[in-house]
């Protein structure tokens, strides 16, 4: 058996942003699940642009199957106040945040509703739901956004077998993090950061079969700083 026709025997999964960080990690978590995962990176699949996502994908489907599970996770944050945010930065995070989700998750659809089986997971933020950060504006927007897309998508998409769920991670370590300061830290309950192979067992839950009745849910990965 060659090695195309043996990964085309397990359902493929796309997580976008999959190359570092959280995306890094949940490509390997999915992978550890038996999926057929392709990580993708934005010199590969640009998600503001509808028809950069529908070539990339239409390559993975020809290589690797129908996308069955879905990680929107392609994320940017251009800090600045808001009196002094600029237009494009504040198209930039919107674009890639939530409009991005929108193109890659409307390109899945169709096949997953013809298998009648779709796992979409939206990584959002705690930014977007409980905290507010002063500077991200742009970034809680965007984050905000997707825990109400996440919602319509799964009423939506209920009766075709497909689920839409939510994880919102707090401050996890990672290159967007690592400057976080003490006075925040304090601020955890737990008592330090999270990391990526935590916010990646969520999304491997929420990806799997037996998760096919949690649908429209946002799970909070933020050692109950939000609670």
């Amino acid at each position: 058996m060659s090695a195309r026709e043996s990964t085309a025997t397990r359902p493929c999964a796309v997580v976008t942003g999959g190359r570092r960080g959280i995306g890094a990690a949940i490509v390997e978590r999915l992978r550890g699940d038996g999926l057929n995962v392709v990580g993708l990176s934005s010199s590969e699949c640009d998600v503001r642009d509808a028809g950069s996502v529908d070539a990339a994908f239409t390559r993975i489907e020809e290589e690797h199957g129908p996308i069955l599970v879905l990680v929107n996770n392609a994320g940017i944050t251009r800090d600045g106040l808001a009196l002094r945010m600029s237009d494009d930065d504040w198209d930039a995070v919107l674009q890639t945040n939530l409009t991005g989700a929108f193109h890659c998750t409307r390109r899945v659809l169709s096949p997953m509703m013809r298998r009648r089986f779709g796992r979409i997971v939206n990584v959002s933020s705690v930014v977007g739901t409980r905290i507010g950060n002063p500077g991200q504006a742009n970034y809680a927007a965007s984050k905000a956004g997707l825990v109400g897309f996440t919602k319509t998508i799964a009423r939506e998409m209920a009766r075709k077998g497909i689920t839409c769920n939510a994880v919102t991670p707090g401050f996890i370590a990672t290159d967007m993090t690592k400057d976080v300061d003490e006075g925040l830290l304090s601020a955890i309950p737990a008592g330090r950061v999270g990391t990526p192979e935590e916010v990646a067992s969520a999304v491997s839950f929420l990806a799997s079969e037996e998760a096919g009745y949690v649908n429209g849910a946002t799970l909070t990965v933020d050692g109950a700083m939000s609670a």
